[in-house]
């Protein structure tokens, strides 16, 4: 199953692994790549060093096409010039407007992806100029909006015109919606190379669909910066949310303290544990499975789904 997105990237399975900050690998980007789909790399809550450490790795691992993801409100400059320089496939970028790093990536010979969550973003990063847009829909999850994919996808794909469009979520939901792939976030996490605690893989196996929530005090702790749009992280519970989900005038008047205490969780590689991100198709997902099997699965499940499709119409 091949779309115009497998021949822009120059791979095999429409399928991107979202770039999930200090959550993902070089093994699991590896690990997606050599499987055929495209492989992100999260710069985000990680080191200069350790990006360029990681990037090394991916190399020696890989020779297939990958991505290198950035969150535009809380760009590491130095990462992103490492990136720059690295040129990777395809740079991503999510949370708030890129400008000129468009202009940036594309000089350095890269790709550019913009994580939209509403159709006037989408607008935007056609203006942009980006090569790849993703909608992402409340559901999904990290950093996401407030309108659901089934309801933002069709608009972001009238919103692109000629511009591949992705979305966050189903395969065979998102091709019959007009996208040309999808960029998974949750399914990868539940990974047998995600570098994340394996207790969270186990929460994420054990969860529903509601267990998942939208931790809407982080809009209180790190307040959106001019021109910057409201988004706001799904999890599934932990400690810290339990504490700050319902108190967010506290939250906005301790938010120095919590913003030094999330920084001590991501210098720690311990964010997790604060913020387990995680998508409502948790429901979905039993087992922790290598990559490779993952995309295996996903792209069976989505030729199986759209041959029984097909078979409901009645001939008119």
């Amino acid at each position: 199953m091949r779309t115009r997105l497998c021949d822009l990237l120059g791979i095999d399975c429409p399928i991107i692994q979202a770039g999930m900050g200090s959550f993902t690998s070089a093994e699991l980007v590896a690990a997606v790549s050599n499987a055929g789909g495209l492989g992100s790399m999260g710069a985000s809550a990680r080191s200069t060093a350790d990006l360029a450490k990681e990037l090394a790795r991916v190399r020696e691992l890989t020779d297939r096409p990958f991505a290198i993801n950035h969150t535009v409100r809380f760009l590491n400059k130095d990462s992103f010039a490492l990136t720059l320089d690295a040129r990777p496939a395809l740079i991503s970028f999510a949370i708030d407007t890129p400008g000129d790093l468009v202009r940036q990536a594309h000089d350095a010979g890269s790709l550019v992806m913009l994580q939209v969550p509403t159709a006037q973003r989408a607008r935007e990063a056609v203006d942009l100029g980006v090569d790849i847009i993703v909608a992402q829909g409340s559901e999904s999850g990290g950093f996401g909006g407030y309108v659901s994919t089934l309801a933002l996808l069709p608009q972001v794909v009238d919103a692109g015109g000629d511009i591949p469009v992705v979305a966050a979520g189903g395969l065979a939901a998102a091709l019959v919606l007009g996208a040309l792939g999808v960029n998974i976030g949750t399914r990868f996490l539940a990974s047998a190379e995600a570098s994340i605690n394996p207790r969270w893989k186990q929460e994420i196996l054990a969860a529903q669909s509601e267990d998942t929530l939208k931790f809407e005090s982080w809009n209180d702790i790190f307040p959106a910066p001019d021109g910057g749009y409201h988004v706001a992280p799904r999890v599934l519970t932990s400690p810290f949310i339990k504490e700050w989900m319902d108190k967010r005038d506290e939250a906005r008047r301790e938010s120095e303290r919590l913003r030094g205490e999330i920084g001590t969780a991501v210098e720690h590689g311990t964010w997790g544990d604060l913020l387990p991100f995680t998508g409502q198709t948790a429901g979905l997902i039993h087992d922790v499975l290598p990559a490779a099997d993952i995309i295996r699965h996903i792209m069976a499940e989505a030729k199986q789904t759209l041959k029984a499709t097909a078979k409901r119409y009645v001939p008119t």
